[in-house]
């Protein structure tokens, strides 16, 4: 079995299956990208819910694992040459999880690079992008008099869109028939900002073709739908 003490971590999120992988994270659109992941490639995982309204993730316990205080983060048991792997950066938990199972990332070198393209289009654009128009959108952002924070992170969301619209054109997935993580990155981000986010209308979503289908084919997965909740909040 293996030992996960020496984790500061598991003492305030003890392991009660340490011979899985163990997922520090919260339902948000990062977080789920690990979940959904683990539940598409089937393995063994202990989830942890990090309570952002208890300010977990700013906790000794919860830095010693990512001293950047985001979630998701996870400890694999198994990692490389068997020994514990603690890994935070949810662009970066994908490719390790795909590579480690051999699933969701092509075996093709120049398919696999162009898949990995994609996932850092997320990481740098749509992720940020999104995340500024929901804060402007709904949360304390609403309330600046200034609308041109708000204008400026609206135009750059319908621009990312229209790339991905543009590229989905004929797709199935942004590797052609191929569901990868590069989709999984982005699913729970297109979800929110037209959910969540209130700016369904605000981005045009609706003048929009393909990345409508494309997300209404992602979040009909079975793995995708449980993803999305996992794990439960509080």
């Amino acid at each position: 079995m293996p030992d996960l003490s020496k984790f500061p971590i598991t003492k305030r999120w003890p392991a009660k299956n340490p011979d899985r992988l163990q997922l520090y994270s919260l339902p948000t659109p990062n977080g789920v990208k690990v979940s959904i992941m683990l539940e598409e490639i089937g393995l063994p995982y202990e989830v942890h819910l990090v309570d952002f309204n208890k300010n977990d993730q700013t906790t000794p316990e919860f830095l010693s694992l990512n001293p950047n205080g985001k979630i998701p983060a996870i400890i694999d048991p198994d990692g490389p040459s068997g020994k514990p792997l603690p890994l935070f950066e949810s662009g970066a938990i994908l490719q390790y999880l795909a590579e480690k199972t051999g699933k969701l990332l092509p075996a093709d070198a120049a398919r696999r690079w162009q898949t990995i393209q994609w996932l850092h289009f997320q990481m740098g654009g749509i992720g940020p992008m999104f995340g500024q128009v929901g804060f402007f959108n709904k949360f304390a952002g609403k309330d600046y008099e200034d609308k041109r924070p708000l204008q400026r992170y609206v135009n750059e969301a319908k621009r990312l869109l229209g790339v991905m619209e543009v590229h989905l054109a004929g797709r199935q997935w942004f590797m052609d028939d191929e569901y990868t993580i590069a989709d999984i990155s982005m699913l729970g981000w297109v979800r929110n900002i037209i959910g969540f986010y209130e700016a369904r209308d605000l981005v045009a979503f609706d003048t929009l073709k393909n990345v409508p289908a494309w997300l209404e084919r992602g979040l009909t997965r079975p793995a995708v739908q449980r993803g999305l909740s996992i794990p439960k909040r509080p």
